[in-house]
């Protein structure tokens, strides 16, 4: 006779579909495809060539790009790229493995915190919230130091508001030793940021929260933990590069901080507010009324609701005082919103008559409306009936090119309109927040050739073939003017600039030693220098430009040897010259 099925049963069956598909659908939006674009200009070239060096250099302590020294990031990003290109081999998929990596244990991180403090199917849809967040795929996706960064912050304030939580029991000790640690590891990633997010973040937390206690992450064993990696890192490259230490507190963390002009990052103060809305879209519709609700309640709030609030506010403070602003700097904070927006997911399907749930339909409507009036005007723009450049402003060389996005981004927003009416129309939350999540999954599926042509505008691959193809692989590449970032990584050897001051170089560390009143190094070459040099190569020289055309002294040096430039990839040009010195 068969026994009668337990009530247990179909609960622990939909919690299981719920954890499998959530982690389904996030690992595809960080794996699936992580290798079929080339490596883009300046970040992703720059990054894994720099890695590439690092191993073939054995040199882990001390980045290297194009044959220098590449102080502006700490190197244990690199290090990681560097191991992943010795596992499996020097390829796209291997240099943005880590950062997908860092991706998923964030996930993992996310998926635990919320699976303890707000239950499993919470956790189940933070990991899906924050797994289809475009800034978080995005990140995890490319080359470039960000999601590292993310994951060890994210590590030490959640780590961090354990051991608050804790307090005086046994277990408190283990939370602020690993929060401390991950705080360490957020440093040698990124510099100071890397304590200053999570530490701030916690401060006012426990401001807000009444919690006290948080003296003891400052305790001699805490602090020994924290300063033991960081410090032995730091003497030991102050010790090789002497002038690091000067380089990296004031240069690199306090004029970023302070200035723009020499980053070249600056922005108004509200623009994290417009591009919050833009990178956690579609959830971002939720945000409006999450904040006024929160501010309505915020006394009945639990403790790691107010947590997962106040860290995206200090994140974006602190970013908006800084001088220097780019999208990836709020990623930490995104992910928290992630995790309070799963919250709110999670409220509503506990309750489906509930505040939470007339707050998801709401928004269900908006991302009908949204989606629905964003794809009638990208099909207005197709038509011929309305310019989008004279509408909004845009450059031309923008829509350019963007045009390639702009079929399929067309069909993607028709589809998500659609969706989000008829699950809008059932009620269902679980189908709002199917619909919620679809936008990222249709750019996804129908954007893949449309990334790769882009990725390819953008990298130097396309010229390192075109250089290989002209039969020039074997000579001596220089940069009249010009630097291709990814080339050293494609083309397996360093390039030398033929420059002023070393601008072109995509590093501030670069361009900062060449100011100094000493010899440069090989690499580079200074303009007034560049007749000597040519003449002194026992080897072709392959010079390359940008816009040769407009350039009468490229042509001149190229015709003074018997040599014309000609077009090798769309905006880069070069002229093979024959070998000048004799041996």
């Amino acid at each position: 006779m068969r026994k009668p099925e337990s009530r247990a049963g179909p609960a622990v069956h939909k919690k299981s579909a719920a954890f499998l598909l959530a982690w389904v659908v996030a690992a595809g939006c960080i794996f699936i495809g992580l290798g079929s674009s080339p490596l883009m200009d300046p970040d992703e070239g720059r990054n894994t060539g720099v890695a590439r060096e690092m191993k073939a250099a054995r040199s882990f302590l001390v980045p290297l790009y194009n044959g220098m020294p590449y102080l502006d990031k700490p190197a244990l990003y690199f290090d990681a790229v560097a191991a992943s290109l010795a596992v499996f081999g020097e390829n796209e998929t291997a240099a943005r493995l880590p950062s997908a990596l860092f991706g998923a244990l964030t996930l993992v991180r996310v998926w635990l915190f919320c699976r303890h403090t707000y239950g499993d199917r919470a956790a189940s849809t933070a990991v899906l919230v924050v797994g289809t967040t475009p800034l978080f795929i995005g990140f995890s996706r490319i080359v470039i130091f960000d999601m590292a960064l993310t994951f060890f912050v994210c590590a030490a304030l959640l780590a961090g508001f354990v051991a608050l939580e804790k307090r005086e029991e046994p277990s408190a000790a283990t939370w602020h030793v690993l929060t401390v640690l991950a705080a360490a590891l957020a440093t040698l990633v990124k510099g100071p940021v890397g304590f200053l997010l999570p530490l701030l973040g916690l401060v006012v937390y426990a401001r807000v929260a009444g919690v006290k206690s948080g003296k003891r992450f400052f305790s001699p064993l805490h602090l020994l933990v924290f300063f033991v990696p960081v410090l032995a890192w730091f003497v030991a490259l102050s010790l090789q590069r002497p002038d690091f230490p000067y380089y990296g507190l004031v240069k690199e963390s306090l004029a970023r901080f302070t200035s723009s002009a020499e980053f070249h990052r600056g922005a108004p103060i509200y623009y994290y507010i417009p591009l919050i809305a833009a990178v956690f879209f579609p959830w971002s519709l939720l945000l409006p009324e999450m904040v006024v609700r929160g501010w309505q309640r915020r006394k009945d709030a639990a403790r790691a609701d107010l947590l997962l609030a106040t860290f995206p506010v200090v994140v974006v403070v602190f970013f908006s005082i800084s001088r220097s602003k780019l999208p990836g700097y709020v990623l930490p904070g995104v992910v928290a919103l992630g995790m309070l927006t799963a919250r709110v997911f999670d409220l509503a399907t506990a309750n489906p008559a509930g505040a939470a749930a007339r707050l998801i339909r709401r928004a269900a409507v908006m991302l009908t409306i949204v989606s629905g009036a964003a794809g009638l005007l990208l099909a207005a723009h197709r038509l011929g009936l309305l310019s989008l450049q004279a509408a909004f402003d845009i450059p031309p060389t923008d829509l350019v090119r963007a045009d390639v996005w702009l079929q399929p981004l067309l069909i993607a927003l028709l589809v998500i309109a659609a969706g989000a009416l008829a699950a809008r129309a059932s009620r269902s939350i679980a189908a709002m927040l199917g619909a919620f999540v679809l936008p990222s999954l249709l750019v996804l599926a129908v954007g893949g050739r449309e990334v790769s042509v882009y990725a390819e505008a953008r990298s130097s691959r396309r010229l390192a073939r075109a250089i290989q193809e002209r039969g020039a692989a074997g000579a001596e590449i220089a940069g009249y003017r010009c630097f291709a970032p990814g080339l050293p990584f494609y083309l397996g050897q360093t390039m030398t600039v033929i420059t002023e001051d070393g601008h072109e170089i995509p590093s501030n560390y670069i361009a900062f030693t060449l100011k100094k009143p000493s010899k440069w190094p090989e690499q580079v070459v200074h303009l007034d220098d560049v007749q000597g040099w040519i003449g002194s190569k026992k080897k072709p020289v392959l010079m390359l430009s940008r816009g040769t055309r407009t350039d009468a002294r490229a042509n001149e040096l190229a015709a003074a040897r018997g040599a014309a430039f000609r077009e090798l990839t769309p905006g880069w040009w070069g002229a093979l010259i024959p070998a000048q010195g004799r041996d």
